[in-house]
């Protein structure tokens, strides 16, 4: 059973919520998924936190990571807002990734960061930023089918 599989079963699994947190884990040949959800119903959910880790990427050098970072950004386009890499830490070994435009309005800007860190670490959320304060986190609302798309193309990132 494929990664995206077991956490399509987890998902089924869970009653509908709209206030709490349930944490999402699970693993299959060489990754796992972590995932922290604060709402679910049967169109959608919205998760604070996202990370696979890819075992294929493990020991990965830095032009690894970044064919990585480019491969994702291409091959995520049903998000809200296109992403691509805007970092590349070499002393961290990260490529860092970001909505490009971000989604402004009204009440600040929010985005999409994407971390394809050393040890093969591939970790997604979303930020908000109002003018004069520094960003914080905020859950990323996307339909189940999104979020099973994200687990299969974290998952075969490597």
């Amino acid at each position: 059973m494929s990664l995206r599989s077991k956490a399509e079963t987890i998902l089924k699994s869970i009653a509908s919520f709209q206030d709490g947190e349930w944490l999402v884990e699970c693993e299959d040949e060489g990754h796992s998924l972590r995932c922290r959800l604060n709402a679910l119903d049967t169109l959608g959910c919205a998760f604070q936190t996202f990370e696979v880790e890819n075992a294929a990427l493990k020991s990965a050098k830095m032009d690894r990571l970044k064919q990585v970072a480019e491969s994702l950004s291409r091959r995520l386009n049903y998000l809200l807002e296109p992403i691509s890499p805007i970092e590349v830490d070499h002393e961290q070994c990260t490529v860092q990734l970001r909505s490009n435009p971000p989604q402004k309005d009204e009440n600040g800007t929010s985005y999409y960061e994407l971390l394809v860190a050393a040890g093969g670490r591939l970790s997604l959320c979303r930020f908000k930023k109002v003018a004069g304060n520094p960003r914080h986190p905020i859950p990323a609302q996307v339909t189940r089918e999104v979020i099973l798309r994200l687990v299969a193309d974290f998952a075969s990132a490597g």
